[in-house]
């Protein structure tokens, strides 16, 4: 009876307040959809942090070792319940993210009459103006407007679910909203914002570990991959161009660049000869973390990454589908985070728990007084090379690619359907196939989103 109370209090407040909604509603949990407690519970019995990775938690979040444990649990049922929270919300979804030391999971809706759905399922509930297709559009204007390279000034734009809306950083604020202008996005939408930061990729170069270009710079191992039986790894598109020469950090001869990509995307992908053996793990400051996955973390999750600089550090995710601007050209489809990085760096291991989430890009500061560092997510990076992440019980967790078959008036894509990655669909008489796992919504249509589809 109290449940049904809140519940209904709730949707009143939320409707007489719905021309300024920023309302969150938690869920007494009395009543409630055994969806995302189930979730809890099912990760709690697979989800065992190693010790290191509590530590580093500890260490870099600020919080205790139960809480860092219980955030881990919490992220991997948040990741298994959005795709299908967001199926049942619809044209509404709004969003989703965790929240607080322990990272509760929060879905937003638009519809205040979705508010329900949200609090059955055992998720807080939150009505905001704007569902998350309208600002996906919105931004996609903008990487249109940018076709690879935008103003010097402008250094970054990404959705922010957390204030539905779409954040333009720049160090001009006026070249800045005069990209936004050029674009055609909805200005109600954006906010141009000032920063200091000036992103750039990190040069001057297991998972985590160094190896160097020809005879010149360094970077670091991203992911063990394999291929055709062949061994390898991915890494960073601006660390090296198809053909260079790598050797290990022990000076080794290594491999050779198959392919990179920068700028557009950031990714690369090295093969290497029978000498290397690739283990399904990251290095953690002399320990090593399993790889047991790809499944991306959602806003305000926990991650840590490896490099050959800096070692191991963790922080959030603070966006998903960012598109950031260095000085070489624009980039699209990256993650944001505050987590830390400096040169050499570049190509290193994101991971969350142990899900391999993507390699180092670039960005700004260093881990003296912090920074902002974005990555490219790996699921992208298989999927165009055909690769296969090594995790530590030899297997390949990528779900295998499958093909959408209901038929929709701009072909067999359809919003609201849960895509894995690999699977193909058609839309204005071409084919696109899933780079990385995602709920479709309005707005996000495959030719809208390179960062999600690519037309084959």
């Amino acid at each position: 009876m109290l449940r049904s109370n809140a519940v209904t209090a709730g949707l009143t407040l939320a409707l007489t307040l719905a021309a300024a909604p920023a309302i969150a509603f938690a869920n007494t949990g009395a009543s409630a959809d055994p969806l995302y407690p189930q979730a809890k519970a099912d990760a709690a019995a697979v989800v065992k942090p190693a010790p290191e990775l509590v530590s580093a938690l500890t260490r870099d979040l600020g919080i205790t070792g139960e809480q860092a444990s219980a955030r881990l649990v919490n992220e991997n049922a948040a990741s298994k319940v959005e795709p299908t929270v967001a199926k049942q919300l619809g044209v509404a979804y709004g969003g989703a993210w965790v929240t607080g030391p322990t990272s509760e999971l929060v879905v937003a809706t638009s519809d205040s009459k979705q508010l329900a759905t949200i609090l059955k399922t055992g998720a807080q509930a939150k009505l905001v103006k704007h569902p998350l297709s309208a600002l996906n559009a919105a931004k996609a204007r903008l990487d249109q407007r940018a076709s690879g390279v935008a103003p010097k000034s402008v250094a970054s734009w990404f959705v922010d679910v957390r204030t539905n809306g779409i954040v333009v950083q720049a160090t001009d604020v006026a070249a800045g909203q005069a990209f936004v202008d050029a674009s055609g996005a909805d200005k109600s939408l954006v906010k141009v914002e000032k920063t200091d930061e000036l992103p750039r990729t990190f040069y001057d170069l297991r998972g985590g570990d160094a190896y160097y270009i020809g005879s010149g710079s360094r970077c670091s191992i991203g992911f063990s991959i394999t291929r055709g039986g062949q061994g390898g790894f991915v890494s960073a598109g601006h660390c090296g161009t198809t053909g260079s020469s790598t050797s290990g950090s022990n000076r080794v001869a290594q491999g050779t660049f198959q392919g990179s990509v920068f700028p557009g995307n950031d990714y690369s992908y090295v093969a290497t000869n029978s000498n290397w053996t690739p283990r399904g793990v990251v290095v953690q400051n002399g320990a090593t973390i399993p790889v047991n996955g790809s499944t991306v973390a959602q806003v305000g999750s926990s991650v840590c990454r490896s490099g050959s600089t800096t070692g191991w550090h963790c922080g959030t995710v603070q966006q998903l589908n960012s598109s950031v601007t260095y000085q070489e050209g624009t980039v699209s489809g990256v993650t944001r985070t505050n987590v830390c990085a400096e040169p050499g760096d570049s190509g290193g291991s994101f991971i969350s728990g142990d899900q391999a989430q993507g390699v180092t890009s670039g960005g700004t500061g260093n881990c003296s007084s912090g920074g902002t560092t974005y990555f490219q997510p790996v699921n992208p990076i298989l999927q165009a090379y055909g690769l296969t992440l090594v995790t530590s019980g030899g297997g390949n967790p990528t779900p295998t690619p499958t093909t959408t078959t209901t038929q929709q008036p701009g072909g067999t894509w359809a919003a609201g359907t849960a895509y894995t990655s690999g699977a193909t669909v058609t839309y204005g008489g071409s084919t696109y196939r899933c780079l990385q796992a995602h709920t479709a919504q309005p707005g996000w249509e495959p030719p809208n989103v390179p960062a999600l589809w690519q037309r084959v």
